[in-house]
């Protein structure tokens, strides 16, 4: 009797198990049907924490929010209404009706909602088509404002207050706070009026007027097609890819460090104001010359640094951008590495000091992840590694500065004034002399 109600027990046991995986496989299947698959189109992403963390509201618009990440935040909704002003002189000027350009975004909502990282199910197609049209005529409107041969400024609620397009210019550049390009280009394109400039000249007049031609240089427009630009972030970061593409290097570095500024300077390297891209760093291991592009370091400019890093960080997974604040890094590790590459020009500070610089370029790395198989400064960081290994260079270093210290202190004593200069060489002369007669004495002698 004890063995048959042992087997009725297992076999009840079974039964429950077999009912418990039947009921979980049909749970996981339903979510599997109802999952949308992560799209290789996406290019739009949250900032991850560990980047976040160190400063969040580098990555928070404060004026406007642009696309659906932070759409319908209540400290943002005050831009909302110029938004729907802006949409009716869009019209007016485009000639173009609202069903038209309705019907233009609902073609492409499967593609643009792809371009996000997130689903955002909760937002229905009309929200969502609706926002994308108000968001771009927006920024449509705002570009066409800022462009003499078009409209010129306007004295509206956004133009009539210098610091207002201050602070949408920096919105319009965050990650979070992006549309994909291709929807504005569309948008554009649609107008019954002809203009002669395209969306890529627009965004480039834009950026360039309110970051400067360091950021958007004019030399390189016409290498950049609209439809390889992701959005305004990845068109900040194609601006700045360097002109000469290095080779990947055959093998991993062996040290993701390298010497300091002040270090550098010990050893005899020269530092050398670049006039190329940001990004552009290069070292002469021959001539000792490392050539840095000047770094303009301000609260407008850290934000832009941020966001591109946090675009390359999530998108490529490595690239010039994040191994550029590695390289800084190394090179900065105290006030007086700052000191000596603001002299050269390199570093031009419009923070408060040189400490703040280095808290800046500090916090920028923090959450960098690198790869060192793929370190695209690695032939800079092993040449400074190298120069440096070796003794000679330093000895050489301070036998120049010991020279021009004892030249310095010469000149300061002894040639501060003509008299005492003639007394001097008077002297010399008369040493000399005395030198050459004893020589000749002792040669006569012999």
């Amino acid at each position: 009797m004890e063995i048959v109600g042992a087997a009725t027990e297992q076999m009840k046991r079974n039964d429950h198990v077999s009912l418990v995986i039947d009921k979980l496989t049909e749970s996981v299947e339903e979510e599997l049907k109802t999952l949308r698959p992560f799209s290789n189109t996406c290019s739009i992403y949250r900032v991850p924490k560990r980047l976040r963390d160190s400063k969040d509201h580098a990555y928070t618009p404060q004026i406007v929010s642009i696309g659906p990440i932070h759409h319908g935040k209540e400290e943002l909704k005050e831009m909302e209404e110029q938004k729907i002003i802006f949409l009716q002189e869009f019209l007016e000027v485009s000639q173009v009706s609202v069903k038209e350009c309705i019907a233009a975004i609902a073609e492409r909502e499967t593609r643009l909602r792809n371009c996000y990282a997130d689903k955002f199910e909760n937002m229905s197609t009309e929200d969502f088509v609706k926002m994308m049209l108000l968001d771009s005529s927006f920024i449509i409107m705002v570009f066409l404002k800022l462009f003499p041969p078009f409209f010129g400024i306007n004295n509206d609620h956004i133009f009539g207050k210098p610091w207002m397009i201050s602070g949408i210019d920096v919105d319009m550049c965050l990650l979070e706070n992006q549309i994909p390009f291709f929807i504005l280009d569309d948008l554009f394109k649609l107008p019954k009026i002809q203009v002669e400039f395209s969306m890529i000249e627009l965004t480039r007049h834009f950026l360039s007027c309110n970051f400067g031609d360091s950021w958007v240089p004019k030399d390189n427009l016409e290498q950049i097609k609209s439809s390889e630009v992701e959005h305004f972030v990845d068109f900040l970061r194609k601006c700045q890819q360097p002109a000469k593409q290095k080779q990947p290097q055959p093998q991993p570095l062996e040290s993701l460090t390298a010497p300091s500024a002040m270090e550098l300077h010990h050893s005899g390297i020269k530092f050398k104001l670049s006039r190329e891209k940001i990004f552009d760093m290069n070292f002469d291991l021959h001539k000792g010359i490392l050539g840095i592009p000047p770094l303009f370091l301000e609260d407008d400019t850290e934000k832009l640094f941020r966001n591109i890093h946090a675009f390359e960080q999530c998108h490529c997974g490595s690239g010039y951008v994040s191994d550029y604040i590695a390289t800084i890094n190394f090179l900065v590790r105290g006030a007086n590495d700052v000191e000596i590459l603001a002299k050269k020009g390199i570093i031009h500070n419009w923070l408060s000091n040189n400490d703040a610089v280095m808290s800046v370029l500090h916090d920028l790395d923090r959450g960098n992840f690198l790869n060192s198989k793929q370190f695209y400064f690695a032939d800079v960081v092993e040449g400074l590694n190298k120069y440096c290994r070796k003794r000679r260079h330093k000895w050489i270093a301070a036998l120049k500065k010991n020279y021009f210290h004892w030249i310095a202190a010469l000149k300061q004593n002894y040639f501060h004034n003509p008299w005492v200069s003639i007394s001097v060489l008077a002297a010399g002369a008369l040493l000399i002399l005395t030198v050459i007669q004893a020589v000749c004495s002792v040669i006569q002698v012999k």
